[in-house]
């Protein structure tokens, strides 16, 4: 769906000494929601992403139709459903392994009661592990602005408009 609108052109395929011409999308459009529609909160409201949940489930569970999963990822700035989006329990433990090997208790670095990196040696500093350190990468990607479904129309419109 996300493709359809896109404009189409002929390109010329070399085989050879052969050419054979074909139709085909310029995928190279870039397509962006306007600044001012994600800055009103009230259009949107937060949504907590489940260990496998994919773009287009929460796509169906949302809009109704799982070809909607491009709707969320404009809206959050996500463009890769792999790496922009936690992963599940088993594969977050075999990437920490795999960066970390046998290291993933070791110190990361080191953080104050605000939050902020600090120095080992600084005043009331506590270690994060490297495992706490992915853990919460991973967390910080559950969060999710979901559009309002009453939106959706007006949100293909601009689509198709922009096109």
């Amino acid at each position: 769906m996300y493709f359809d609108k896109f404009p189409k052109f002929l390109y010329d395929f070399k085989y050879g000494n052969q050419v054979k011409t074909s139709i085909v999308k310029d995928i190279t459009s870039n397509v962006r929601f306007r600044k001012e529609l994600l800055s009103n909160i009230t259009l949107y409201d937060y949504y907590d992403i489940i260990d496998g949940e994919t773009p287009e489930i929460i796509a169906e569970k949302i809009y109704g139709n799982p070809q909607y999963h491009w709707i969320l990822m404009l809206a959050n700035d996500r463009y890769d459903y792999i790496t922009d989006f936690p992963l599940e329990e088993v594969a977050l433990v075999k990437h920490i392994q795999s960066v970390y090997g046998t290291n993933v208790s070791g110190v990361h670095h080191y953080e104050n009661a605000q939050g902020y990196v600090v120095n080992s040696d600084a005043p009331g500093a506590t270690s994060v592990s490297n495992e706490q350190y992915e853990r919460r990468i991973n967390e910080s990607k559950r969060r999710i602005k979901i559009i309002s479904a009453k939106l959706i129309n007006t949100i293909l419109n601009e689509y198709k408009d922009i096109l």
